[in-house]
């Protein structure tokens, strides 16, 4: 082989590696009409695709979008406007609807096998199917979700909050093991109605993922005065579920959209929270695959040129905003550290770019940045765009 033909040949060999992975954006909570989201899924998926989402789980309560399920339109001038804009989009050949005799309009849903052809584009646009797996324990509010389902999982119950969850990841890693397809469940909003505790979920097996951060106005993500925000969760599990040898626990940030006519901190809008995942393509099993291993990021806006680990150095750059200024802090536990100390600030950087080497004494680290901007319909006022990376060890 003549030595051009090795320099063409290592050259394409570069350049396929260097294009072997690339960032994605998604959403892995958003409701629509087939639950209690207030539009239709041709709409969200609209919108989505329109703000340069990669990817979205639409995940209803208890519900995949199968099937036949007709909507009445609830009365109010916000609801009959979506739905003008909805037949003035798609028309009468593609929606199907009537009127009761009341006057009201009730429509037909589309399902997912209908409306996915409209918005997937290979290495484009993906919708992932998802279930929001409703359950509770007493009065308390347990909601998980299940991405890239394959069949409906009804809520499992139990005896306790901690039961009630186990029961309903067992059901979701069963049926991934019975049907071979990828799929992962992740907590939702622990903090919502106070409903799931630390405790609780350290007592969990198989719990890989959760919310850090959710744009529902109603989930406490920062805590109250006498009980902890999710991040201050996050480093107690963490601190836990490393010294009982179990896996690390990587946080999410998502929209839980429900509300897409009115826009304010007091509706659940979209475009709030999202992770960036960085994968050799755009399919569920791809995706899917780089979360577990921990190769993403959860963001409010934030954008991320680059997170590497190697050696036990944690490094990152920052895509910076022009006029915006960044904050980056390493967060992490020491092999001596008890609950009541879990999670403390390790270094501080302020610029575009940071890293940390980890110690021999650290549990791990995580990354959080915190720019100056801030951020557009925010969760709560006075909230600027944010990402967190994912927790890593000592090699």
């Amino acid at each position: 082989m003549s030595r051009f033909i090795c320099i063409i040949l290592f050259v394409l060999f570069i350049n396929q590696n260097a294009v072997a992975q690339q960032w994605y954006k998604g959403n892995l909570h958003t409701h629509s009409y087939w639950s209690d989201g207030d539009d239709f899924p041709e709409m969200i998926m609209g919108w989505y695709k329109s703000h340069d989402y990669d990817f979205v789980a639409l995940s209803d309560h208890n519900i995949l979008a199968q099937g036949e399920k007709w909507k009445l339109i609830p009365k109010s001038y916000a609801h009959e406007q979506g739905f003008e804009r909805y037949l003035a989009q798609y028309g009468d050949d593609w929606v199907q609807y009537k009127k009761d005799t009341a006057g009201r309009t009730e429509v037909k849903l589309k399902t997912l096998e209908e409306y996915g052809p409209l918005f997937e584009e290979e290495g484009k646009f993906l919708i992932i199917p998802s279930e929001e797996i409703t359950d509770s324990y007493e009065d308390k509010p347990i909601h998980m979700n299940a991405t890239n389902i394959k069949e409906l999982i009804e809520p499992q119950g139990g005896k306790s909050v901690a039961d009630v969850m186990q029961n309903n990841l067992d059901q979701v890693y069963a049926q991934r093991k019975r049907t071979g397809q990828p799929m992962f469940p992740h907590i939702n909003h622990p903090n919502f109605g106070w409903a799931i505790t630390v405790e609780d979920m350290m007592q969990l097996q198989g719990e890989r993922f959760f919310e850090v951060y959710n744009g529902h106005p109603l989930v406490n993500n920062y805590g109250d005065s006498l009980r902890p925000g999710t991040e201050q969760m996050w480093d107690q599990l963490l601190t836990h579920y490393i010294k009982d040898g179990k896996p690390l626990l990587y946080g999410l940030a998502t929209d839980d959209a429900h509300s897409y006519h009115l826009y304010n901190s007091e509706n659940s809008n979209p475009g709030r929270g999202w992770v960036m995942v960085r994968a050799s393509s755009l399919t569920p099993a791809a995706l899917i695959e780089a979360m577990e291993n921990g190769d993403f990021y959860a963001t409010t806006g934030v954008v991320l040129e680059d997170i590497q680990y190697k050696a036990g150095l944690l490094s990152l750059q920052i895509a910076p905003e022009e006029g915006i200024d960044y904050t980056i802090q390493f967060w992490g536990s020491k092999q001596n550290t008890g609950m009541e100390k879990a999670g403390m600030l390790l270094k501080e950087v302020k610029g575009k770019q940071a890293q940390y080497q980890l110690q021999r004494d650290d549990l791990y680290v995580r990354a959080k940045i915190i720019s100056t901007k801030p951020k557009e319909n925010p969760y709560q006022e006075g909230d600027v765009e944010t990402a967190w990376t994912q927790p890593v060890t000592s090699p």
